[in-house]
């Protein structure tokens, strides 16, 4: 991984190339080691250790826009990839919206919980990942732990421009997961548990396997439910996946697109008064904690939807000017792409309801989606998945249920919800919080 200075030498050798050739850019350089486990009948079936570095640059010049990347940080390399972005913006469209706007941001994440030091061995860690298969397939009728892993990460992101910006960012993070594959009478079912954390020791290796080998357990027997409307409580991982494929409804950059199916509908309801979603920048254990956006821009708090009225959009400069209203900081850009949007944790906040009201009555748990991304339109909100869960009766789990299929729209989904529970939990990968949520009727094909 290249150090602070490398990048930074290099940083500045691109941001003069860019100035004396008469244009505005800024730069994202950024760096990362990674290291990998798994673990196949009872050996290591994976071990990797890689590393990189990559710089890009997004080049403005006469409202002219284009970007442009290397993963080599020789000075020939830079001056390549600067004249090939200087040549490309030749060629593009103009666009007075988009400019390099950040000045002089000097802003560090200096949140002390993303990034800690880590006193686990590589044998500490190997251990885990062999423990993952081996206590899936010590369990009776697992006859296998197909998905099963240990991963961690170590990155540091610098951004500078033209106008004087100059932020950076360092995070190390780590997950492990296993699946089980359950096998009893000719029949199978599978399911995961997965863990995510700052340090080795956060970890829940134990949760990992306990928790997708019950899950697969329950789920084996498990038959279609007759056809009809159910009222529904999606598994956090589910509604994650699902605000997930229907995220483009909150983004500027679709609804400057024309895209947006509520690109005009600032300050009308569009969902429940009982749901508010909102933007959080600093939370407590996220995995999307950082100083800035990846324009440099200070990271901030938005209300998207305050109980059911749509309140802001997610932008960055771009969408902000093609708009005229205020920007929200959510600026998005790898070192590879060009500029866009993008959430830093989704939070739903609690409603009123305990647990006993939000599960009273008879209802799907659905802990399984397959295709969310293929059965859904986000233009129209219409969806269809196959699911897999359990009917459930006042929060007991009556009979497991799978080869169903949920079907409905997701903007009228959000308009009819029967409760919010007064108790925030946060999906795997910690960047979707939100309580349960009871939605009044989705469509499900069973028998």
């Amino acid at each position: 991984m290249a150090d602070q200075q490398t990048l930074q030498h290099a940083i500045d050798q691109v941001l003069d190339r860019v100035a004396a050739a008469g244009a505005d850019a800024d730069v994202i350089a950024s760096s990362s080691n990674n290291f990998s486990l798994k673990a196949n009948a009872g050996e290591l079936d994976e071990y990797k250790v890689t590393s990189g570095q990559v710089i890009g640059v997004r080049v403005v010049k006469d409202q002219r826009i284009a970007t442009s990347y290397s993963e080599s940080l020789e000075p020939a390399s830079l001056d390549m990839m600067v004249e090939q972005a200087l040549q490309n913006a030749r060629f593009t469209k103009p666009d007075e919206h988009q400019a390099i706007r950040c000045h002089d941001s000097k802003l560090t994440t200096t949140a002390a919980e993303i990034y800690q030091q880590d006193t686990a061995s590589v044998d500490d860690k190997i251990a885990l990942a062999l423990s993952l298969e081996s206590g899936v397939v010590a369990k009776p009728n697992a006859s296998s732990a197909p998905y099963n892993g240990f991963g961690e990460s170590d990155s540091r992101i610098i951004l500078a421009n033209t106008q004087g910006t100059l932020c950076q960012h360092q995070e190390r993070s780590t997950y492990c997961y296993a699946y089980t594959l359950y096998e009893q009478d000719g029949k199978q079912s599978m399911h995961g548990g997965m863990s995510s954390g700052r340090r080795f020791d956060e970890l829940d290796p134990a949760y990992c396997i306990n928790h997708g080998y019950e899950t697969a357990k329950a789920l084996l027997d498990g038959a279609p439910v007759a056809t009809g409307n159910y009222p529904v409580i999606f598994d956090l991982s589910c509604l994650s996946s699902l605000f997930g494929a229907f995220g483009m409804c909150l983004s500027g950059h679709s609804a400057m697109k024309g895209i947006n199916p509520w690109r005009e509908a600032l300050q009308t309801q569009v969902a429940s008064p009982l749901l508010t979603i909102s933007d959080i920048a600093y939370i407590e254990g996220g995995s999307a904690i950082k100083a800035f956006d990846s324009e440099g821009y200070a990271t901030t708090d938005t209300i998207l939807i305050g109980e059911g009225q749509l309140q802001s959009l997610l932008h960055n400069s771009h969408t902000a000017s093609f708009f005229g209203i205020d920007n929200t900081a959510n600026a998005s850009r790898s070192a590879k792409g060009g500029l866009g949007v993008s959430s830093r944790h989704t939070v739903v906040a609690t409603g009123t309801s305990s647990e006993a009201e939000i599960t009273s009555g008879e209802y799907l748990e659905l802990v399984e989606l397959q295709g969310v991304h293929s059965g859904a339109d986000a233009v129209s909100g219409d969806f269809s998945f196959g699911a897999s869960g359990f009917l459930c009766r006042d929060g007991q789990r009556v009979q497991p249920v799978r080869g169903i299929t949920v079907a409905g729209n997701f903007y009228q989904m959000l308009k009819a919800i029967d409760a919010v529970g007064d108790t925030l939990q946060n999906d795997y990968e910690r960047d979707f919080f939100a309580p349960k949520i009871r939605f009044a009727k989705l469509s499900i094909a069973g028998k």
